[in-house]
Parts: structure tokens; C-alpha cells; sequence
């Protein structure tokens, strides 16, 4: 008997990493990025319209397992990440993802993507749309503290959307650092590689940290950070992990996106629960100010947020049909008769 073929409804497009990577070097990183950028600030001006909760987090010795729900109410998606630092020095990435959209009039799911790419595109998206409100004016430099996988991601955002035009690089492991300066060289920036912190965050206008270690770190003491200056720290991002000196943070205006996952998981672990932030969407939709003075030291505590990742699909399910690199898979049942799912299966042999 002639196995019947699936229909359509049956059939969900399917992004693996062959073609998020043949979209990405279709369309180009830095243009990608952008547009991704793009999609998270038209999502966050409608915050309001989505359904919010921190991350369901499965913590471990090793690392953590995290699910990242949201919904606007039309369609549904979800992220499943992991972030385990030492994987690096087992021969595995530190993070990998995948993640859905789905109906939400039918419970269907309408694509299946990596997320391991395209979490590196969508963090550095989010990071230069804070920039965008946050940082100085006429930004040209930056210091990226850790050069690990992020690090490049973040470079092209910058210079992308807020159009630095050199970046300052250190690593505790030099061999990190000449990655990313090899990575970089032939993107327009000037790269400069830096021998300690204090080198490379000395003068700039925006100072990135994006560190692995699952610790109670201070990457960033006070001393290091001058008035002006912006920094985007999304390295912290679980409980028992931070970035930057306490002292720091009481200096600074900080801006974050979901108050209750970040008071978990960001730099502000460190703080009385009543100690002010403001959310990144109110700026964004001119709900309150972002960089008012010249002096003023302005912090994005990023741990990452669903709505980002809801973002960053919508994006990539609408490259599929302009660019054609996808697959469908065969996903959901389908019986001609939705109550006779045993007759399916009896019919199929």
C-alpha cells in the first residue's frame, strides 16, 4: 500500500543550522542584525500585548536548562537554551538553543528553528537597541570585554546600528582574543587587542562585558568606569553570576527588560529589591527618559528576555519563503477524521 502524503497541515518549515547559516550569509550578519533589531523594538513599543514570566530555569553543578515562553496573543513561541561554561574546554558550545512559534487559535506549530546562530544575532540586536537610547551620542569606540562566541556578533551590531568605528578587545585567554581580531579584520572596524581590562575600557564610549564563568565575578571594578559611559553587560545572566563591582552599580542609571527575571538573574542580584531601574520598553516608547546628561553613567543589565527570541523568529520565518532555505518536516499527525487517530495508524501499515 502507497503511503499516503502528509498535508500541508501536517507539514512545519524546519531551520536547521545549515540554513540559519545560508540565510544569514545570504542577507549578510550585519544586515541581519539590524533587522532583527528592528523587529525587537517594534516588539518591545507593544510590551504591553504579551504574555510575561521569567524563564523556567533547571539549575545544575554543571550549568542551567531554560525554557523562555511568550505570547502576543496571536502566535506563541518559546526558546529551550542551555548555558554551561565549561563546555568550552570539553569540546562543546557553552550555548545552545532551538525554538517555536506556534498558533495560538490552534495550538500548530508554524516553525521549528536553531537558536544556537540566531541567539547570538538576536543578543547583539538587543544590545545596540538599548544602545541606541542609552548610550553617548556620537559613539565611536568600545571595549568588549570577553571574547568568546558573542564577541563578533556584538562588534557588527555596533558598528551596524550605532556606528562605532573601533572596538577595543580583551580576554583573560589571549588566544580568544586573536580569534575575534581575526574574525574582525576585514569588517571596516579598528581592532585593537588589549593586554589587560583597564587598557581597553580606558577613553571609550561604550564598555561590553560578556563573560562565561558561572560565578560571583567583578570583571569591572569602579575605578574603571568614568562618567559617560555606557555599559552593556549581558554576561551576567543566572543566579550566582555577575559581572561588575556593586559600587558600580549604585553609580549608575540602570535599564533592564523584565524586572522579575532580571532581579534573579542580572547584575542587580546585588541590590535591595527597591532599588530604582527602569524598563528598557518605557524608554524605548518615550514613556520615560533614557541618557539625559552628557555625565551620566547609563547600564543595560541584560539577561536576555522571551520577547527577544519571539522577535528574532519572526524574523527568520519571514526570510523563509525570500530566501528558500528550509525544510518541512512531517510533525503532526493529521487524520482525515480527527477523532480516529488509531485508524491513521492502522491504515499506515
Amino acid at each position: 500500500m502507497t503511503k499516503p502524503a502528509p498535508s500541508k497541515l501536517a507539514m512545519v518549515p524546519f531551520v536547521s543550522v545549515e540554513d540559519m547559516m545560508k540565510i544569514v550569509n545570504t542577507i549578510g550578519p550585519s544586515d541581519v542584525i539590524a533587522s532583527i533589531a528592528n523587529y525587537i523594538e517594534a516588539d518591545f513599543l507593544r510590551w504591553e500585548q504579551f504574555d510575561k514570566t521569567p524563564r523556567v530555569a533547571a539549575h545544575s553543578a554543571e550549568g542551567v536548562i531554560e525554557l523562555m515562553p511568550t505570547s502576543d496573543g496571536e502566535t506563541y513561541g518559546f526558546k529551550y537554551v542551555n548555558g554551561h561554561p565549561a563546555n568550552m574546554a570539553r569540546g562543546f558550545q557553552t550555548v545552545t538553543a532551538f525554538g517555536v512559534l506556534a498558533r495560538v487559535d490552534n495550538g500548530y506549530p508554524i516553525l521549528l528553528s536553531e537558536m544556537t546562530v540566531l541567539t547570538a544575532l538576536r543578543t547583539a540586536a538587543t544590545s545596540a537597541v538599548a544602545a541606541k537610547y542609552l548610550a553617548p551620542q556620537n559613539s565611536t569606540t568600545m571595549a568588549m570585554i570577553g571574547n568568546g562566541a558573542q564577541c563578533e556578533f556584538q562588534a557588527l551590531a555596533f558598528q551596524k546600528v550605532i556606528e562605532i568605528d573601533t572596538v577595543r578587545l580583551y580576554d583573560i585567554d589571549p588566544q580568544a582574543t586573536a580569534k575575534a581580531a581575526r574574525n574582525l579584520a576585514d569588517t571596516g572596524l579598528t581592532v585593537i587587542t588589549c593586554s589587560t581590562v583597564q587598557d581597553a575600557v580606558a577613553g571609550v564610549d561604550i564598555i561590553t562585558t560578556c563573560t562565561a564563568d558561572k560565578q560571583y565575578a567583578t570583571i569591572l571594578t569602579d575605578n574603571m568606569v568614568g562618567a559617560g559611559q555606557h555599559i552593556n553587560a549581558i554576561g551576567g545572566d543566572c543566579p550566582g553570576k555577575t559581572e561588575l563591582h556593586r559600587d558600580i552599580l549604585l553609580r549608575s542609571d540602570i535599564f533592564v527588560e523584565y524586572p522579575p527575571q532580571t532581579r534573579i538573574e542580572g547584575e542587580i542580584q546585588q541590590l535591595d529589591e527597591d532599588h530604582q531601574i527602569t524598563e528598557l520598553w518605557k524608554v524605548i516608547a518615550g514613556k520615560t527618559g533614557g541618557r539625559t546628561s552628557a555625565s551620566q553613567i547609563t547600564l543595560f543589565d541584560s539577561v536576555g528576555f522571551a520577547t527577544e527570541d519571539f522577535s528574532a523568529l519572526r524574523y527568520i520565518r519571514d526570510q523563509l519563503e525570500p530566501t528558500g532555505h528550509y525544510q518541512l518536516l512531517d510533525m503532526l499527525a493529521d487524520p482525515d477524521d480527527p477523532r480516529d487517530l488509531f485508524g491513521m495508524l492502522r491504515r499506515a501499515r
